[in-house]
């Protein structure tokens, strides 16, 4: 199947997005395949599909470096960038529409798998003799539009501006119909979001067969749809008057600079209507228990990225079944523990996780950069803790003493920084912080300068954590590079339910905000499975954010932590709210990497524990799309680079 996957990967690749694949089958030389061969063999028609499923993105690896570097969540070694990370570069503001890598193969790609798509819808049929009945036939060109629209979906989200070509072009077309120019946005969101609720119409919910996982269904594509309709509805695209004027080739406006309710309440109800049919078909939220019943929030939130829907997950809604997960598993191990330690997370995405009573550590930031602190939270960061933080759970990646069968363990040592102690659950699975707990190394991290996991150990400075962090979240904790380099498998998570929970509440809180029981409803049930008190006012609860305004922060912020570091969310997210001010010639903040001392004394410049300037990232409001390759306007005169670009 391989072997077939990589010829027909081979025939779209070489063909650019206007070409007719069908003519050049039809007229190939006699002993090659042709159009009607392949739509008459089972094994080739499957594996043309196959060939276009192949190009859904990856969310591991590839979508670090893409896309997801360039939110405010992971933070890649500096030290990485002539090694083909050319993100690095492109965060110190050396950007432009020649330069190479990134997101711009999207582009390039994804037209042709959607060509390929549409050859498949005119060509695909039912052959019974081959075991391959009507009913296959109807799901599999199912399956094809979902593609088609998912693509699209991916390239307005990351451009704003495309030729939405929702036909199979022929060979001998003009110039004119082959060279369309960009379709206004909410035109494309229109038909894109329409087509994937007719396929939703016709997919399966789920599959029993368990050689189907990963392909289309019609929760996955309800999820598509909600989560462009969220974005459509949002400010960027939403009544922003940055973009009036902004017409593409035809003289159309690309860009609606009106703002309009109803595309909040239509995100709303898009998912809304996901969730109910996701609940009706058995989608839930992943849990794990303890022994006593309650949740084991460490296991669920920490679970609910490697286990699979065949093993009682759920709440995955669509995956990349085959993925990089081990070169991204590589990048975020300690060098200590022959990883490439250098894939960190940023100060702000520490400073964001709540504390373990349900309340926000940190508020916001003074002019000169200084965290503002929540003293209702009991958050310091000065000092080291006393005691060892005992919660109740069967996580054992806390410390040497945690063990399965106990009702609690320790899940942050005595000694560690208190930045680091009394802090949620969901932190401690996602963040590997100076002094954490490394079970496969039976030893705490040692991030200092000159220590087993710092800068100067013998990999060299950039397989350090150079900001005094390491990423954590989506790291099977049973990988083990060294020696056998053992990489358990897990799947390629692009959409799960917890996301469309605060999708939806978002969008009824621009809609509905005095409805705060519904939108509190979903926001709790996200809250709950990660071990933190609930909004309310049950004397367990904390209070009910006041107003529209505190209740879409309070949103935004538990979006940011549950959804972190997750594939082509949190840079979304930035963009789409119109709040690049949080990447826009921004200062980031760290821990003191150069540090050698356990010391949180901002005198003393070999202190660890020291919020330390670390990097500057040089975007501007262009950055709010990705710019289009100049090679490709060069393919198509009818097609307008971006504003700013």
């Amino acid at each position: 199947m391989i072997r077939h996957i990589f010829k027909y990967v081979c025939i779209i690749t070489i063909l650019s997005c206007f070409t007719a694949c069908s003519d050049f089958l039809d007229n190939a030389p006699d002993g090659e395949l042709t159009i009607e061969m392949v739509f008459s063999d089972k094994t080739r028609t499957e594996d043309w599909l196959a060939a276009i499923y192949n190009k859904i993105p990856d969310g591991y690896y590839n979508s670090l470096r893409d896309h997801d570097a360039f939110g405010d969540d992971v933070s890649p070694s500096a030290g990485w960038e002539p090694y083909d990370w050319n993100c690095i570069s492109k965060l110190n503001g050396n950007w432009t529409p020649s330069s190479k890598g990134g997101i711009d193969h999207f582009w390039n790609d994804l037209p042709k798998s959607i060509r390929s798509a549409y050859i498949f819808l005119e060509n695909a049929r039912a052959l019974p003799a081959q075991q391959v009945y009507e009913q296959d036939a109807i799901i599999m060109k199912g399956e094809a539009r979902f593609l088609i629209a998912y693509f699209y979906s991916l390239l307005v989200q990351s451009y704003g501006a495309i030729p939405l070509q929702t036909w199979l072009s022929n060979f001998d077309d003009s110039a004119e119909q082959l060279m369309i120019p960009q379709t206004p946005f909410d035109e494309a969101v229109e038909w894109i979001a329409n087509e994937l609720l007719e396929v939703s119409k016709i997919l399966p919910a789920s599959y029993t067969d368990n050689r189907k996982y990963g392909r289309a269904t019609s929760i996955s594509a309800l999820a598509v749809r909600a989560r462009l309709l969220l974005f459509a509805a949002s400010p960027l695209t939403n009544g922003n008057p940055d973009y009036k004027g902004f017409v593409n080739s035809a003289g159309e406006e690309v860009f609606n600079s009106v703002e309009s309710a109803d595309k909040w309440k239509l995100a709303a109800k898009a998912s809304l209507d996901l969730i109910n049919e996701a609940h009706a078909n058995g989608y839930k939220l992943y849990q794990e228990f303890n022994d006593d019943g309650s949740i084991d929030p460490f296991l669920s939130y920490s679970n609910a990225m490697y286990t699979e829907f065949h093993q009682g997950n759920k709440e995955i809604i669509f995956v990349r079944t085959q993925s990089e997960y081990g070169n991204y598993a590589r990048h975020a191990i300690p060098f200590g523990l022959n990883g490439a330690g250098g894939l960190g997370v940023t100060q702000t995405l520490v400073d964001d996780f709540f504390m373990s009573n349900g309340l926000p550590a940190i508020t916001g930031y003074t002019a000169d950069d200084k965290p503002i602190i929540n003293t209702q939270s009991g958050y310091t960061e000065t000092g080291f803790a006393d005691d060892d933080m005992i919660m109740k759970t069967q996580w054992i990646e806390g410390s040497q003493h945690a063990k399965k069968g106990q009702l609690e363990n320790i899940v942050a040592p005595k000694g560690v920084f208190n930045m680091y102690y009394n802090r949620e659950p969901r932190f401690y699975v996602s963040v590997l912080y100076n002094g954490a707990w490394l079970r496969i190394g039976n030893r705490e991290s040692d991030f200092y300068t000159g220590g087993k996991d710092g800068i100067g150990a013998a990999g060299g400075p950039w397989d350090a954590p150079q900001n005094g962090y390491l990423l954590r979240k989506r790291v099977h904790p049973d990988t083990d590079v060294r020696a056998n380099s053992y990489h358990p498998y897990r799947p390629s998570i692009l959409f799960r339910l917890a996301e469309f929970y605060l999708s939806y509440a978002e969008a009824l809180n621009e809609t509905e905000p005095n409805n705060t029981t519904e939108i509190l409803k979903y926001v709790n049930l996200v809250r709950e499975r990660a071990g933190i008190p609930t909004y309310g006012t049950g004397a367990d609860q904390i209070p009910v954010p006041s107003g529209q305004a505190a209740m879409r922060t309070a949103i935004h912020r538990e979006r940011r932590v549950e959804l972190n570091c997750e594939p082509f969310i949190r840079f979304n997210d930035i963009r789409r709210l119109k709040q690049m001010d949080l990447v826009k010639n921004k200062k980031f903040y760290v821990m003191n990497a150069a540090g050698t001392v356990k010391s949180d004394d901002p005198a003393d410049p070999d202190a660890f524990f020291v919020r330390t300037h670390y990097f500057t990232r040089y975007f501007d409001d262009k950055n709010y799309w990705f710019p289009i390759s100049q090679a490709e306007i060069d393919k198509n005169p009818a097609v307008k680079q971006l504003p700013g670009w």
